[in-house]
């Protein structure tokens, strides 16, 4: 009776543990949906509730240079960094610089679109490994598997996307754009910047804010 009573207390453990990790799997798969709806609508304030603190870090970093950094400075940053840098001296004012946050300068690089839609669109997440506090899940592109996987730690009971753990494969997947291109990298980042604007920047993107 005892082995019996304790394979019975073991499968509804196992039962309970699968179950459990079923919910949270959705509610990472929810909170990406989440973000990426937001991003598709130009909800910047809505989509920072769904990212976490590493970002959030990540844009402070970023909003420190762009005021600091001299010329010197950015041209060592890497690429997707330098685009951030330059892109944000060229399209917001001074004033807005020195008044946000990294989490203000997040809301504002999604409405002006420096976070693009492309990043999210016909995209979803596919299978999702959980461990304890961190998950990741698999990026699925126009339906297909692709080897990335976007981080998600929960912070306050929420599951949260960390951006920047997409960030190498996407600085990876840009080189190559523009050795194919074979043009050089600031060359490149210059015509980017004037294709999305309409003006070809000027040189004080390479200079410090402050």
């Amino acid at each position: 009776m005892k082995k019996i009573l304790s394979c019975i207390s073991l499968s509804f453990s196992i039962i309970t543990c699968c179950l459990g990790q079923e919910k949270e799997e959705k509610l990472v798969r929810e909170s990406f949906n989440s973000y990426k709806t937001s991003i598709l609508n130009d909800k910047g304030e809505k989509a920072v509730d769904f990212v976490d603190s590493k970002t959030i870090s990540y844009y402070n970093e970023i909003l420190e240079t762009t005021k600091k950094a001299d010329s010197l400075t950015v041209n060592s940053l890497g690429i997707l960094d330098k685009l951030m840098v330059i892109s944000i001296r060229y399209r917001t004012s001074k004033r807005d610089i020195l008044s946000f946050n990294g989490k203000e300068l997040l809301i504002y690089a999604i409405k002006e679109g420096m976070v693009g839609k492309n990043s999210v669109m016909n995209t979803e997440i596919g299978d999702v490994e959980i461990d304890g506090n961190f998950a990741k899940g698999q990026l699925i592109s126009k339906g297909q598997k692709t080897p990335f996987y976007f981080h998600f730690y929960k912070e306050s009971n929420i599951w949260k996307i960390d951006l920047t753990s997409i960030f190498p494969e996407g600085a990876m997947a840009f080189k190559k754009m523009i050795e194919d291109n074979g043009e050089e990298e600031n060359q490149y980042l210059i015509q980017l910047l004037e294709m999305i604007t309409g003006k070809k920047p000027v040189n004080e993107i390479w200079k410090p804010i402050l």
